[in-house]
């Protein structure tokens, strides 16, 4: 057997590396010899760590530890048992997923109640809800059905994946958290502009699937059932113009075979640190990879299309005379027509489009939507703007004539329900630094206050200094 000096300034070399056993634990010995209780004292936590940095690093001091070595006594030990990084013990973990696999096995909800449990977040998009509720409930009773009856697994599906078009800020990426708020499985966003920058090397796609069992606190059992949202797709479209377009391509590829049912590595190739651990895991013996199934995963995707509509137009009035075409200004209801000859004429492959078999086209927000977002939606940012009032002891009131010219100015924005915060920051921003540091303890807020907020802080803080009592700005 070759040996290797650590004394020496020589690294071994990779054959050298590959010829030599791992660990000596693994050399069959005689169980009587002497050498079999020196190989068992090196078996021990403390041994394989040392034998490692023997192996690779020539005997250099290093932090093994922060490797990530298994506890001494493995993971059913107390010190196995002690928190993860995401601060739950083993034990609570298994409890979560129980508790989670539990609700999907029995889950009974119909398409009218997700409706309505959306209908208290989001404003308008009718058809968008209904047809998310559909989808939702069609691909979570197949999960039931396979967790009650495993035959099932080996029939075909084809999984209800959804594309969402409509413009920003109009409530694709809040619709789809709420949704997995209500279910209570694992969820992530992402845009698919950061995975163009690299185009198709490296896969780097499958780090969503990576993402989604961080996101479960490391339980690949539960985030099997997750979803994975990822916006900004009209982004990663061929562009016809500029010829075959390799990273927007590469892209779509990778992602259309994550959509369907593949196995993804949980440790990333690319990743040294966490295949360092791999290899180290049950006393440096390798085991089998780890890999998630995405045959449960649900994936929606969704984009603004902007140019969409014009293909959509073209073919419209190629077929259609007269009635029935839409309007020239009518931006989501061509939306509402796209086929799947539109979207591949914009420049989504074609095993890509037929990855996404739902479709469902968002609704634009007019100045009365957003004012009705602001009044009834529970999760209207002018509730977290009342709390960051409410934190300095001040109590704020805003009349619905104020409302509606917030909702006014958002409109002229042009990005939807992201409007609102735009003009409520611009309000607020002088309101926050100094109203604090005074006694008052009331903030009506009034179109006077919309029209000339400075001015209106002036009156205020004047009043303040003055002991005047005056409520209406």
């Amino acid at each position: 057997m070759e040996t290797f000096d650590n004394n020496t300034d020589e690294a071994p070399s990779d054959s050298k590396l590959l010829k030599r056993p791992l660990l000596a634990v693994d050399k069959p010995v005689d169980s009587n010899s002497k050498e079999n209780k020196n190989i068992e004292e090196r078996s021990s936590f403390d041994g394989l760590r040392e034998q490692f940095q023997n192996l690779l690093f020539g005997g250099v001091s290093i932090d093994v530890g922060a490797l990530g070595f298994p506890p001494p006594g493995g993971p059913d030990s107390e010190e196995g048992k002690k928190k993860s990084r995401g601060g739950s013990t083993t034990g609570e973990k298994e409890e979560q997923f129980r508790s989670v696999r539990e609700k999907i096995r029995s889950f009974n909800q119909k398409p009218k109640q997700i409706r309505d449990y959306l209908q208290r977040f989001v404003i308008k998009q009718d058809e968008a809800k209904k047809v998310l509720s559909v989808a939702i409930c069609d691909h979570y009773n197949h999960v039931r059905r396979c967790l009650d009856h495993p035959e099932e697994l080996g029939k075909d599906y084809s999984k209800p994946n959804i594309l969402l078009l409509g413009p920003t800020g109009v409530g694709k990426t809040y619709l789809i958290r709420n949704i997995a708020k209500l279910l209570g499985v694992p969820f992530i966003k992402a845009d698919a502009t950061k995975f163009s920058e690299t185009g198709y090397v490296g896969n780097d796609v499958e780090d969503l699937v990576r993402d989604l069992v961080r996101a479960a606190d490391g339980n690949a059992d539960l985030a099997q059932y997750g979803i994975i949202f990822i916006d900004e797709i009209d982004k990663i479209a061929s562009s016809p113009e500029l010829g075959k377009d390799v990273s927007g391509r590469g892209v779509q590829v990778n992602l259309l075979k994550l959509m369907e049912d593949t196995d993804v590595n949980l440790v990333a190739p690319h990743d040294i640190a966490a295949q360092m651990n791999l290899m180290m895991s049950f006393g440096g013996r390798r085991r089998k990879k780890e890999t998630i199934n995405t045959r449960y995963i649900l994936f929606i995707v969704s984009g603004a299309f902007d140019k969409l509509n014009e293909i959509i137009r073209r073919r419209i009035d190629a077929t259609t005379i007269g009635f029935g075409r839409p309007g020239k200004n009518e931006y989501e209801e061509c939306l509402s027509q796209v086929a799947t000859e539109d979207l591949i004429k914009f420049g989504l492959e074609s095993e890509f489009v037929g990855r996404l078999p739902v479709r469902v086209a968002c609704e634009s927000l007019k100045k009365e939507d957003l004012a009705e977002i602001l009044r009834a939606s529970e999760g209207s940012i002018l509730r977290q703007y009342e709390q960051d009032f409410e934190g300095y002891g001040i109590k704020m009131h805003v009349n619905d004539e104020a409302i509606n010219e917030v909702a006014a100015l958002a409109a002229k924005e042009k990005t939807g329900a992201r409007g609102l915060m735009t003009v409520l920051e611009a309000l607020f921003r002088d309101f926050k630094f100094h109203l604090p540091s005074t006694d008052l303890r009331e903030l009506m807020i009034t179109p006077r206050t919309i029209a000339d907020p400075r001015k209106a802080l002036e009156e205020m803080l004047r009043a303040e200094i003055l002991g005047e009592i005056q409520t209406d700005f």
